[in-house]
C-alpha cells in the first residue's frame, strides 16, 4: 500500500519520535503523557512562573554565599603566603649581603674605617631586591657590628652580624 506524500507528513506530525508503542500504533500525539506534560508547561500561570523564578534566585544566592564563604578565606591565605614568602626571601638576601660584607671587613678592610657608627655602602647587586632600608657599621676598638634595618615598620626586621677580630 502506497501512502500519498501529503498524508505521510500528516501522520508523522501526530506521532512523537520516541513513542513507546511504536510509530505505527495509530495513537494520536495529544494522548501521550510526555506531550501532555509539554503542553501543560506551556500554559503556566504567572504566579507559578514567579515562584519558580524566585526559588531559582534563592538557590543562586545560596550558591554564591557558599562560594564566597569558601573562596574568600582561600584567597586571603594565598595573599598571606605570598607576603610571607617575599619577606623570607628578602630576609635571606639581607643576611647574605651582611655576611658577605662582614667577611670583607674582617679580611682587612676594617683598618680603613674610623671608630664609631657610620652608614655603610654595600657592593652587592642583590641589595636592589631589598625593601628600603640602610646598612649601619659600628666599629669600637676590635669589635665590628654591621646591621641592616628596614625603613618600614612591618618589614623583615633587623639583620645583625658582630665580630671581634684579633
Amino acid at each position: 500500500m502506497v501512502i500519498p506524500k501529503s498524508s505521510r507528513t500528516n501522520r508523522l506530525s501526530t506521532v512523537p519520535l520516541a513513542h513507546p508503542m511504536g510509530e505505527g500504533s495509530g495513537v494520536r500525539a495529544n494522548s501521550l503523557p510526555a506531550i501532555n506534560y509539554q503542553l501543560s508547561t506551556l500554559k503556566t500561570s504567572p504566579a507559578r512562573l514567579h515562584r519558580q523564578r524566585g526559588s531559582l534566585l534563592v538557590e543562586l544566592l545560596v550558591a554564591m554565599a557558599i562560594l564566597a564563604g569558601v573562596l574568600l578565606p582561600l584567597a586571603y591565605s594565598f595573599v598571606s603566603e605570598r607576603r610571607l614568602a617575599r619577606s623570607c626571601y628578602q630576609r635571606a638576601v639581607a643576611m647574605e649581603i651582611v655576611d658577605g660584607e662582614m667577611e670583607i671587613l674582617v679580611a682587612g678592610e676594617w683598618r680603613n674605617l674610623p671608630d664609631g657608627s657610620q652608614p655603610y655602602a654595600v657592593h652587592a647587586g642583590a641589595a636592589a631586591n631589598l625593601p628600603p632600608g640602610r646598612f649601619q657599621l659600628t666599629k669600637t676598638g676590635q669589635h665590628l657590628r654591621l646591621e641592616w634595618t628596614s625603613d618600614r615598620r612591618q618589614g623583615i626586621g633587623t639583620v645583625v652580624r658582630e665580630v671581634t677580630y684579633k
